[in-house]
């Protein structure tokens, strides 16, 4: 019993560690003022700048800050797989 918890305990370290120096978890979408960080928070406002966007996220939310006003500008960010930069507002 003790060798199979001890195997599951290292494959879980092993899934952790591969998991977070991946990067994965990792998320460089940028609050603009008025911050709406967690998903439920926001919802889709409109694209801003050229496709593909090859800005940053900061990059990204001056486009977003430069079209609307804040509010009901909350959050900015590059993402899909053309790279679009992708502006939110409040709930």
């Amino acid at each position: 019993m003790a060798k199979n918890l001890n195997s599951i305990s290292f494959a879980v370290l092993l899934f952790v560690l591969v998991i977070a120096s991946t990067g994965i978890l990792n998320s460089e979408a940028v609050d603009c003022p008025g911050g709406c960080s967690l998903a439920s928070q926001r919802t889709f406002l409109d694209e801003c700048g050229a496709v593909p966007f090859t800005g940053t996220d900061a990059e990204c939310c001056t486009c977003c800050k430069g079209k609307w006003l804040s509010p009901p500008l909350c959050w900015a960010v590059v993402e899909g797989t053309e790279k679009h930069c992708h502006c939110y507002r409040h709930v």
